[in-house]
């Protein structure tokens, strides 16, 4: 039973890393979100701004003058909080592949490698508390943008919306998560 449990953990834990590590690099967390027809499909992401020409798929990116710039603090924040929140997945999988019951690593200690699990559970757990804090961060930043132009009335021609990004970035963070629990509730 343990050994089930540590591989579906471990499984959790690869697949919620993944799907961290693409919302960290790719760049539509914001997407444009206007009614009207629109010839074009506008995506802000973390490193740079994305437009697709919907008639013919050309697609440009504007990358951000440089990472040391002044930036929005919710940019400057999520690619901190996410950034931070890769790392320690990362390290939680190492830990944990070398922690696994079916790793021949430590085979003859195998309290050794139980702590090894229960502590990849720990730094799984602070990840992806990072990881979703960061992205629960940026999707309220751009409600509020939003919320705020709607109260004053102003209309601005486009409006964005949550993009793929950001919700990948919830979802590897709540996968990483319940690997987490996993790994220091139900193992023991």
């Amino acid at each position: 039973m343990s050994a089930a449990l540590q591989m579906t953990a471990f499984a959790l834990a690869l697949l919620s890393a993944l799907f961290l590590l693409l919302a960290t690099c790719t760049d539509c967390w914001m997407v444009n979100a206007d009614d009207s027809l629109e010839v074009s499909h506008k995506c802000r992401g973390l490193w740079r701004e994305c437009v697709t020409n919907m008639q013919d798929g050309v697609r440009t990116c504007d990358q951000y003058d440089s990472i040391l710039a002044d930036h929005p603090v919710k940019i400057v924040v999520t690619r901190t909080l996410l950034i931070t929140a890769d790392l320690l997945a990362g390290l939680a999988l190492a830990t944990l592949l070398l922690g696994l019951d079916c790793i021949k690593f430590l085979k003859e200690e195998p309290r050794v490698k139980l702590k090894m699990c229960y502590g990849a559970g720990v730094i799984l757990g602070i990840g992806s508390i990072l990881g979703l804090v960061g992205s629960v961060w940026y999707a309220v930043d751009v409600y509020m943008e939003r919320a705020m132009l709607v109260s004053h009335n102003l209309f601005l021609g486009v409006h964005y919306d949550f993009g793929w990004s950001c919700w990948l970035g919830m979802a590897g963070s709540t996968g990483c998560f319940m690997a987490s629990v996993l790994l220091t509730c139900c193992l023991h």
